[in-house]
């Protein structure tokens, strides 16, 4: 295929001389772009070899400076071919091209959970590596539909079934799915127009995942009326009641809410006026998220338990953190319990924080309990509380506290949170 400039590709857009067909997926993808980077820079695409994620590098590479990322899970033998695959095909169109590795038979609990999250950490720091700001993920209306019955089945409220979100971000990384509101048969047929090819994962026919038993369920529901299309108009009704809801509670956050060494501290009394139970739910999961870096949600029931005797209950432990109750704020802080023993390379993340500072070899990062706050007597000049300051970061050589950033003892290291600020927290995914 003769690849077209994004400018002539414009022009012949604006003049309307490209089939109806692609013009409509040129423009969807240009409407998306538009909206959340009007300078993008080089955008990353996720690249399984799959039909929906080859015509979303097809189509964006025809608009924009792109470049390729597939991660091979190490589940299949034919995972290396499909890697290949798609390598040939970045080569012959000069799209750079990264494989990137990750051992999925070590695995636990649900795999392909554990696939998609791996795929965030591993592309998310390779598009820090190459200083791209946005990734582009070839999920379709189709990925929409299916998403909304698996989430039915767990009896999920209005978060969950307002869907998968056009943007979201994580690992200091923008995510666009630019090619939402299109079917997996609109993106098929582009790619059948200009002769590209994909490859098929033998796993989209295995029904002990659930996404392949909600995919028949869907083909099953379609003589009832219950197209992809159709359901993906009913996410979208749920998507702007969601978007409602989540914008009052952005606004109150950033009135009553603030980040401190990394805790949450919400005003007491604004927390108090909240008459809405959804709302003071969900600024305490978003705070208990954010905090442990969890993630799922903590269980229904222990949220409700802490909202219905938090005026009375001065401190309690919930998802690996502590909710502290003053008189002027409520402070949610890591439990140290939970980090305890969590021991790491300098350089490498620590629960949600990462360090950097004069490296040396040896050196390691760790909570600083008890024995961190003897040898940082600074702890208590830097504000920060007791049950805090002993879930910190601190970096050790052996026994020998070398640097606690968040108790006041820098030594010329710093500490930031991996998961970005508590506003984006707020942000549903």
């Amino acid at each position: 295929m003769t690849e077209t400039p994004p400018e002539a590709l414009r022009a012949a857009l604006e003049a309307g001389t490209v089939p109806p067909e692609d013009g409509a997926l040129f423009w969807a993808a240009e409407a998306v772009l538009n909206l959340y980077l009007p300078k993008p820079g080089r955008i990353g695409v996720a690249v399984s070899g799959g039909s929906d994620s080859m015509a979303t590098l097809a189509l964006l590479s025809q608009l924009h400076a792109v470049a390729a990322v597939t991660v091979d899970h190490g589940l299949r033998p034919e995972a290396a071919a499909e890697a290949a695959f798609v390598a040939r095909f970045c080569a012959d169109r000069g799209i750079p091209f990264t494989k990137l590795s990750w051992d999925g038979s070590r695995a636990e609990g649900n795999l392909m959970d554990a696939a998609r999250r791996a795929r965030l950490r591993l592309i998310g720091a390779w598009a820090r590596g190459r200083g791209i700001r946005v990734v582009a993920l070839g999920h379709t209306a189709d990925d929409q539909a299916e998403t909304f019955l698996m989430r039915l089945a767990r009896e999920a409220g209005l978060e969950g079934l307002s869907g998968m979100r056009e943007a979201f971000v994580e690992e200091e990384v923008l995510w666009l799915r630019p090619f939402l509101g299109q079917s997996r048969a609109d993106l098929r047929g582009y790619l059948g127009r200009q002769g590209i090819g994909w490859v098929e994962d033998p796993s989209n026919q295995n029904p002990q995942f659930e996404r392949v038993r909600a995919r028949q369920a869907l083909a099953m529901l379609a003589p009832l009326g219950l197209s992809a299309d159709k359901i993906t108009a009913v996410v979208g009704h749920l998507a702007m009641a969601e978007q409602a809801v989540s914008l009052s509670l952005q606004r109150l956050a950033a009135a009553h809410v603030r980040e401190d060494a990394g805790d949450v501290l919400i005003e007491a009394q604004a927390f108090r006026n909240i008459f809405d139970p959804e709302t003071a739910r969900r600024l305490i999961n978003a705070a208990l998220g954010w905090v442990s870096g969890a993630e799922y949600p903590p269980r229904a029931a222990k949220v409700l338990d802490f909202l219905t005797h938090w005026r009375t209950r001065r401190d309690s432990t919930l998802h690996g953190c502590r909710l502290i109750v003053g008189d002027e704020a409520i402070r949610i802080t890591r439990e140290a319990g939970a980090v305890t023993g969590l021991r790491v390379p300098s350089g490498q993340v620590w629960d949600r924080w990462i360090l950097s500072g004069p490296e040396a070899p040896g050196l390691e990062i760790a909570a600083l309990g008890e024995a961190g706050l003897k040898q940082a007597q600074t702890w208590r000049a830097a504000g920060l509380p007791r049950p805090s300051a002993l879930a910190s970061p601190g970096v050790w050589r052996g026994e020998t506290l070398v640097a606690a950033p968040l108790a006041g003892l820098e030594n010329g290291w710093k500490a930031r949170i991996v998961r970005g600020s508590f506003a984006n927290a707020l942000i549903r995914r």
